[in-house]
């Protein structure tokens, strides 16, 4: 098989429509676009959310608030009890990612205080919530906050 060789198969490929081609072409005088209106000119469309002239939904709906997204900063959360499950002494970002406790994706990871911590571990996070700060270090263990995380807070 070479590929000047393939071809597509039967039925795969359309002839385009051939507009405005004489009457017998069956896409002749309008074109296939019926008969006079806004949708028959050259530029006559209808805007995006346009609604025949009633109020349009957009309008209808309540826009009030603020919303953050565009600055927000999320973080991947890790609790304490899934730490004690990995077996390490010290755990960084890429444990995290190979035990699949979170994405290569996030940028950045908090670590909650949910279960129980019994093993002396260090651990090193963007961010660290009071209670788990307090488990790591009652079992002996350390809270380290990576650097970028600090000037991306300030």
């Amino acid at each position: 098989m070479k590929l000047n060789a393939l071809s597509h198969p039967k039925g795969a490929k359309h002839a385009s429509k051939r507009r405005g081609c004489g009457v017998g072409s069956g896409h002749g005088k309008t074109s296939g676009r019926g008969h006079k209106g806004a949708k028959a000119r050259s530029g006559g469309h209808v805007r995006p959310g346009f609604e025949g002239g009633q109020m349009p939904l957009y309008r209808k709906l309540p826009h009030r608030g603020f919303n953050n997204y565009k600055f927000r900063v999320e973080y991947a959360t890790v609790n304490v009890g899934s730490l004690e499950e990995l077996g390490l002494d010290e755990i960084s970002r890429d444990d995290l990612v190979v035990a699949g406790l979170v994405r290569a994706s996030d940028a950045l990871v908090k670590i909650l205080g949910n279960g129980e911590l019994t093993k002396k571990i260090v651990v090193k996070a963007d961010k660290f919530s009071k209670s788990a700060v307090s488990k790591i270090e009652a079992a002996g263990g350390k809270a380290v906050v990576n650097a970028a995380a600090e000037k991306a807070s300030e």
